[in-house]
């Protein structure tokens, strides 16, 4: 039988995210599998966590796929090139999707196989209360060295309501024609720029951005054993100087934001590798892809902490009193 829908996720060292979010779909459309083709992109399959999920993907009948050398959010897009349907829906391999939803993707998905735009769903907290609101977009803004800030349209409240335009979202979960899904720049690395770039490529291409009310997903976000890949600042901010080149954004707007908390960093020096990077690879591509960009640069890593506090703090934001138990913060000591 042929395949109605991809449901692919990359993955680096998640073993538990991989078991858990793959099972919960399975579970969920035991009676449909064979029209899904669920497929895994490991970043890491020589590590212990890495053969654990080959061992697993092949215990459960999930493709399993090595990508030693794109360690980057754009190794997403063998999800895409790898697709054994039409449609493809690429998630974190740390997202719950909401029960039913599955049915309703491979119901759908036939009438998505020629549509050019790139569709996100309503990101639900964890709290999961009937006062909450959860996330629908994101606001097309700077803030803690990322470009887009979690927003709420009302419209995603309700699943039963129509569809209807964002401007960006987060990328953990998204769905896509494959032959229109318009790829993530071949040369990102390492974490983040993706968010707003992929969306403006799409929109340059003549699709738009969508959210579907019911398509409802939860991500997980605290790592408390951490995380075992880089995730170096100037990595990031390269990241953006190229989806930005891409779609013909100016990239004094990335200087301008990371400068104010980064100002050590040389960034017309990094900009000016990053241009000649991007003319070697229209150039050279292969060669290009293998060195990517390396200078000798100090480089800031970033860490992520979960603070758990024993008595909750009240806050008051906007009028609202709010309590706190725990939160997360990222630092450096670069």
């Amino acid at each position: 039988m042929d395949k109605k829908l991809t449901i692919g996720m990359a993955t680096h060292d998640d073993f538990d995210g991989v078991y858990f979010t793959c099972n919960s779909i399975r579970l969920n459309a035991w009676d449909r599998l064979d029209e899904i083709d669920l497929v895994v992109i490991d970043n890491n399959p020589d590590s212990k966590q890495g053969k654990a999920t080959k061992l697993f993907c092949r215990t459960a009948n999930i493709r399993y796929i090595e990508e030693r050398e794109q360690i980057s959010t754009a190794c997403r897009n063998k999800i895409f090139e790898n697709a054994e349907a039409a449609v493809a829906m690429c998630i974190d391999s740390h997202v719950l999707i909401e029960k039913e939803t599955v049915y309703s993707l491979l119901d759908r998905a036939e009438n998505l196989a020629d549509d050019k735009n790139l569709y996100h769903g309503v990101m639900l907290y964890d709290y999961l209360d009937s006062n909450s609101t959860p996330v629908t977009h994101m606001d097309p803004i700077w803030n803690d060295n990322m470009f887009g800030v979690w927003a709420h349209d009302e419209r995603g409240c309700n699943k039963e309501n129509a569809p209807f335009p964002i401007p960006m979202h987060g990328m953990g979960l998204f769905l896509s024609s494959v032959k229109h899904f318009q790829g993530f720049h071949k040369l990102f690395k390492g974490f983040g720029g993706e968010e707003g770039y992929i969306h403006e490529k799409t929109r340059q291409a003549g699709g738009d951005i969508i959210c579907l009310p019911w398509l409802r997903w939860m991500h997980r976000f605290q790592r408390p054993n951490e995380t075992s890949y880089a995730n170096i600042l100037q990595d990031r901010i390269v990241n953006y100087f190229i989806g930005f080149s891409e779609v013909g954004w100016n990239t004094k707007a990335v200087i301008n934001h990371f400068k104010i908390a980064n100002p050590d960093i040389e960034y017309t020096e990094l900009l000016e590798h990053t241009k000649e990077m991007i003319m070697d690879y229209h150039h050279y591509p292969e060669e290009t892809l293998k060195k990517r960009f390396d200078p000798s640069y100090k480089t800031i890593t970033w860490n992520d902490t979960l603070v758990e506090l024993k008595d909750p703090l009240e806050l008051e934001i906007k009028g609202n009193k709010i309590l706190v138990s725990k939160f997360s913060f990222n630092w450096s000591s670069g």
